[in-house]
């Protein structure tokens, strides 16, 4: 036992490898292999899922050759992908990429898994790293960002993680193959390993999500009740990485934990539900925490050095056991699979119209049971301890928690003070020119496939008000980013959010004019499966007052929005309540349409007409006029232009309106 601690250390590096992987496979999935909805959800989701059942063949080949080669080789696969993405291929070179270093990962977690029983410490670092590194990049990965700063800082973590996968192997005898010891025992490590892909699901979701983070800042200020505004640097942030390992590594009187840890990941994934997002996180984050700590294979807390040696040794006992770490191996592959499915259910919804909420409340209840049911000290495998055996990865000593748990938590914080977002704009001179954007950025995501903010905002600048649609502020199907921040602090405007199919997804005004109040109003479904809602923002253009109203009509399959078009012109009516006003976004609905004839019935004129046909969808080849703006009477539209930019899946709309 040379390097005692080493598996944790490793296991903490690779799940950040991973990590980073699938921030950018799940996107791929959707923009590239699904091209936005046009792929059915039913083969989306059986592509996605393949890959993890596939997987589920990775234990019985780490018990055939060996924990240590196996491992080895997929961590190798892993790095390569991993740098590959850091070159920002786009397209089917992406997909691929991301799915070859996917396969990758889950073959080595199932070859860690094997030999190691006690992954709770390495499991936890590597989430919390993950997080509080995508905090100190604003949420935008590293392997879309590019330049010197990207591939080095990419170069040393996958060499880390290289030359700590080397040395574990060489301090690491491979499990036998056969063997009957432990058949009939408790498996040491396997309902830790079972819950990594349900604690990666809400970690990445929910609790150690930075963008939730940044997202849930803003909401709720006296002016803009129910509306997310920037807001300065939080410390909740930091307080949720805190919590979390705080309970995974400082393991609390198991009696009151079974209680506690599992109450609080059900509530905590409730609120998200429910959109009471900061509770919701904070919740989640000590819950999974602390049912982590349930699940490690031994109880206890700063045990004296004879009864920590002694522990690792029967957890060495237990590893060399083959049949063992096969069992180990099984569990990790069957928690991804669960990872996944649970994914895919809840995105899913926003194509098949199911309720998604029980989703995130399935995998805490999963999580919380496997928690609660864990016996206080698995039995050690019976016969004589192994001369050589799998790396242990014995609990790390207090003073090694103590360091990382402050130094980590000191990180996050550091990360809400270095992206501050731009506050409201001051009042200006009278303005009665005023140029508008319309645009559904999709995420931020390009026809390529990548992330790519510069090019939406080289499309928006110059403008002064921006109406956004397909907002995502931390879908983790998206990889977890926070598009509205990221994009408006490329733009140096401030912004108002509203939700529409959950917390984190929905429309957007930016404004280079002070923001005086605002408003949402969700709308009813009518039959299609994702919300959509109609944003009302007031601007003061210098004395004079403008209503800006953003929305992103969803129309029921096979028909068009016809009814949601009548509230948002009803809605946008009352709220103007005189003033002038500019209603526009992704309204899914073409000129001649009866939802498009919803508008104009209520007196708003087409500030577009000038310029038809204006095709703006979909964007490698227009052939619908599906993004509108709308004005008042007495105000005039001009300089209307769609420009051709394939940033997203739409053209963005601009134009000039002019006040009387």
């Amino acid at each position: 036992m040379r390097h005692r601690h080493l598996s944790t250390l490793t296991l903490a590096l690779g799940v950040a490898v991973l990590l980073d992987v699938l921030r950018v496979w799940l996107p791929s999935v959707i923009t590239l292999f699904g091209r936005a909805a046009e792929t059915p959800a039913e083969l989306l989701g059986a592509f996605a899922l393949g890959w993890f059942l596939l997987a589920l063949a990775a234990p019985t080949l780490v018990r055939r050759v060996g924990a240590a080669p196996v491992g080895l080789v997929a961590a190798g696969v892993l790095a390569v992908a991993r740098l590959v993405l850091t070159a920002q291929p786009g397209g089917p070179a992406q997909l691929w990429s991301a799915c070859a270093g996917l396969l990758a990962g889950l073959i080595w977690l199932a070859a860690v898994a094997a030999s190691v029983p006690r992954p709770v410490a390495g499991l936890a670092l590597g989430l919390a790293g993950n997080a509080v590194g995508h905090a100190l990049l604003g949420t935008e990965d590293l392997v879309w960002r590019g330049g010197v700063l990207a591939w080095g800082l990419s170069v040393l973590l996958v060499l880390a993680f290289l030359a700590a996968s080397v040395t574990a192997r060489r301090d690491r005898t491979d499990a036998p193959v056969g063997g009957e010891a432990g058949s009939r025992v408790s498996v040491p490590g396997r309902r830790a390993w079972l819950l990594c892909g349900p604690t990666l699901l809400l970690a990445g979701q929910v609790a150690l999500a930075p963008a939730v983070w940044s997202a849930a800042a803003g909401t709720g200020s006296p002016d803009f009740p129910g509306l997310a505004r920037p807001a300065g640097g939080s410390p909740l942030g930091a307080l949720a990485v805190l919590l979390f390992l705080a309970a995974a590594l400082f393991r609390a009187p198991v009696r009151l934990a079974r209680l506690l840890w599992p109450s609080a990941l059900l509530a905590g994934s409730v609120l998200f539900v429910t959109g009471r997002l900061v509770p919701a996180y904070l919740l989640t984050a000590v819950g999974l925490g602390g049912c982590l700590a349930l699940t490690d294979t031994a109880t206890g807390d700063d045990r004296a050095a004879a009864t920590d040696e002694r522990d690792a040794v029967t957890d060495e006992r237990d590893a060399g056991d083959g049949r063992a770490g096969a069992r180990r191996g099984r569990a990790a592959a069957l928690g991804m699979l669960v990872f996944a499915v649970a994914t895919v259910a809840y995105y899913a919804a926003y194509d098949l119209g199911y309720p998604n909420g029980w989703a995130p409340v399935a995998t805490a209840v999963l999580v919380a049971l496997v928690a609660a049911t864990a016996p206080l000290r698995p039995a050690p495998a019976p016969g004589p301890t192994p001369s050589g055996g799998a790396s242990p990865g014995p609990v790390l000593p207090a003073a090694a928690r103590v360091a990382a748990l402050a130094g980590l938590t000191a990180l996050a914080g550091l990360a809400a003070v270095l992206h501050v977002p731009a506050t409201n704009a001051r009042a200006t001179t009278a303005t009665a020119a005023v140029r508008v954007a319309a645009y559904n950025i999709r995420m931020g995501f390009g026809l390529d496939g990548r992330l790519d903010l510069d090019a939406l905002a080289r499309e928006l600048r110059g403008a002064d008000v921006v109406l956004l649609s397909e907002v995502d502020r931390g879908w983790w199907l998206n990889g977890g980013h926070d598009t509205l921040a990221l994009l408006a602090g490329r733009l140096g405007m401030p912004y108002v959010f509203a939700p529409a199919a959950d917390p984190v997804w929905g429309d957007a005004v930016l404004s280079r004019f002070p923001m005086r109040s605002g408003q949402t109003r969700r709308l009813t479904a009518h039959g299609a499966p994702t919300g959509a809602q109609a944003l009302g923002v007031t601007l003061d253009l210098g004395g004079r007052e403008l209503a800006v109203v953003a929305t992103h009509l969803q129309p029921p399959p096979g028909r068009d929005p016809v009814e949601q078009a009548g509230e948002v012109a009803a809605f946008a009516r009352r709220y103007a309540n005189g003033r002038p006003l500019v209603l526009g976004g992704d309204l899914n609905t073409e000129p001649d349409d009866p939802a498009f004839a919803e508008f104009t019935r209520t007196g708003l004129v087409d500030a577009l007409a000038a310029a038809r046909p204006l095709r703006t969808s979909p964007a490698d080849d227009p052939r619908t006029q599906i993004d509108h703006v709308f004005v008042s009477p007495g105000l005039t539209a001009g300089e209307v232009r769609a420009p051709r930019t394939e940033a997203s899946d739409h053209l963005p709309v601009t134009l000039t309106v002019t006040l009387p």
